[in-house]
């Protein structure tokens, strides 16, 4: 095979996200964020329709946002553990909210274009990755509350956040999890 990469594959076979917790300062700077972002949009995009956004959120806007993200969730009726839990996810040093924003398109389904945007979770993650950071994509309440979200994040009525991926040094590695078993999930038809 003349395209192979063997380098690629082996960061592959053993890429593995970084919770939160497990992240440090500093996070990239600005050029080394926009590196990442020009990585992460190189993600599958049936009819070129980029129905993503991003938005970067620097220490200061996550200081900012942890406290009203904690009334929010005691507002929604969730007892102070949750939102404890919550707002402690903004701890991170760097997090970038990728926002599916989608286009009108009689060619398109909106569901491919949510696969876009998880597809550029998933690239922003590796691209950090390869870069040397330590990085995890997450959701939670920031993510999945509409009324959060549309408030506290810009988010037009049609746009959702697919992914709050969390960008910081590797403070340390987690262990290895369980992984599928491929044979159980594979079914081949011939």
């Amino acid at each position: 095979m003349q395209h192979r990469n063997d380098a690629a594959l082996a960061f592959l076979a053993t890429r593995r996200s970084h919770p939160p917790k497990l992240l440090a300062a500093p996070a990239p700077d600005r050029d080394e964020v926009m590196r990442m972002l020009t990585l992460a949009a190189r993600a599958p995009d049936h009819g070129k329709l980029e129905p993503w956004r991003f938005l970067v959120l620097t220490r200061p806007a996550l200081d900012r946002l942890a406290p009203i993200l904690h009334r929010a969730v005691l507002d929604a009726g969730q007892d102070e553990a949750a939102a404890d839990k919550a707002a402690s996810a903004l701890a991170s040093p760097l997090i970038v909210a990728v926002i599916h924003s989608p286009v009108e398109s009689p060619k398109v389904p909106e569901w491919e274009q949510v696969l876009s945007a998880g597809a550029v979770c998933l690239g922003l993650v590796n691209a950090a990755l390869a870069s040397g950071w330590g990085a995890s994509w997450l959701t939670g309440f920031a993510a999945l509350d509409r009324d959060f979200a549309q408030a506290h994040l810009g988010l037009a009525s049609a746009e959702r956040v697919a992914g709050l991926v969390h960008i910081g040094t590797r403070k340390d590695n987690p262990p290895d999890r369980p992984r599928p078993d491929i044979e159980a999930k594979t079914r081949w038809l011939e």
